[in-house]
Order: C-alpha cells, then structure tokens, then sequence
C-alpha cells in the first residue's frame, strides 16, 4: 500500500512537472547531522558530526498558497570505529537517503518573501554496515514515515527564487543519520 501511495504520488508530480504553467524545480544543500550510540562502547573516534550532501525537488504551484512537491534528499554517509571494555574493535559505515511527496501551504509576505510549510510522506533507507564487534549491528531499513518542513522562500524574480527549510523526514535511526535536517536551495519556476 505504501509504495502504491508513493509511485502515485511521485507520477502526479512528474505530470505536473512536464504539463503545468504553474510547475518549479530545483536543488539544493542539505545538512544533516550524524550520530552512533553503540552500547559498550569505551573509546572512539567522533560519535557525531555534521555531513552536508544534495537535494532535487519539483513541483506545481496551484495558487499563491498552496502546491504540492516531491524530492529526492541524500542524507548523506558517515562511519564510526570502536573498541569495546574486552578490546574487541568494530568499525560502522552508514548512508541514508529519502524520497517525499508533501502538500506545501506558503503565506506569502509581500511580492519577494513568504514563508511555507510542507506535510505529507516520505520513504526512507538506512543502510548500517558494520565490521568486526559491530557484525551484529549490521541493517538495512526501507521505511515509510511523515514528512514535516518548515522555511522561507526568497524571490530574486518571477523565475528564480532561493529557499532555506527544516526538514523532518521521519523517526530518528539509533545508529547514522538523524531524520532531521537543514537545507537551502534555488528553484526554477516554469
């Protein structure tokens, strides 16, 4: 059910991508953050950090207020090594990316800025791969999850425009990437 929910979602936005006046696309950078909590672990290289990886996204503009948009957003990769209190090492490389189809509401502010949020559905995929100790801790995840966003729009002109958002793709992986992140973008209206 789920991936009939998605593929029709992504269909309806490719149309209106191909047939539509009202019809954008665009990219952008996204910044996610990265963290391994790996029980029994006692000493490491960095348990966090930040990755910043790529974003492509289109949609239609039915009005001033609202469209709808889907996207493609790389997570991003990371990897952790360790050693355990019986000084067995392991080592985890971990990589996600996600799919979303969402209805976009934005208030627009005056003729250059408005402000928008996005709700709808979003399929991710965490790949953990681990080595050694961390064998065990080995996953690959496909999971359907909301989609939420928050963030602003500026208009350079009627044709481009630059946007910064908080994206929340889901529930947070208990090793990698985190559901979260921030973005900015241009866009290209048709």
């Amino acid at each position: 059910m789920n991936k009939i929910l998605f593929a029709l979602i992504a269909t309806a936005s490719t149309l209106s991508i191909a047939h539509a006046e009202g019809a954008y696309v665009g990219a952008g950078v996204i910044g996610s953050r990265h963290t391994f909590d790996v029980p029994g672990a006692i000493s490491s290289d960095s348990k966090s950090g930040n990755k910043l990886s790529g974003k492509v996204f289109g949609g239609y503009d039915l009005d001033k207020t609202w469209s709808i948009e889907g996207g493609y957003a790389d997570l991003g990769s990371s990897s952790y090594s360790y050693s355990d209190a019986a000084g067995a090492k392991g080592h985890l490389d971990a990589s996600s990316h996600s799919f979303y189809g969402a209805a976009k509401g934005t208030i627009p502010l005056n003729e250059q800025f408005g402000l928008f949020g996005k709700l709808g559905v979003a399929r991710n995929h965490v790949s953990v791969n681990g080595t050694g100790a961390a064998t065990s801790l080995t996953q690959i995840d496909d999971k359907t999850d909301l989609y939420a966003a928050v963030g602003g729009q500026y208009n350079l002109n009627k044709k481009v425009a630059l946007t910064v958002e908080y994206e929340r793709f889901g529930k947070n992986s208990d090793l990698g990437n985190k559901a979260s992140a921030i973005s900015a973008g241009a866009r290209y209206n048709f």
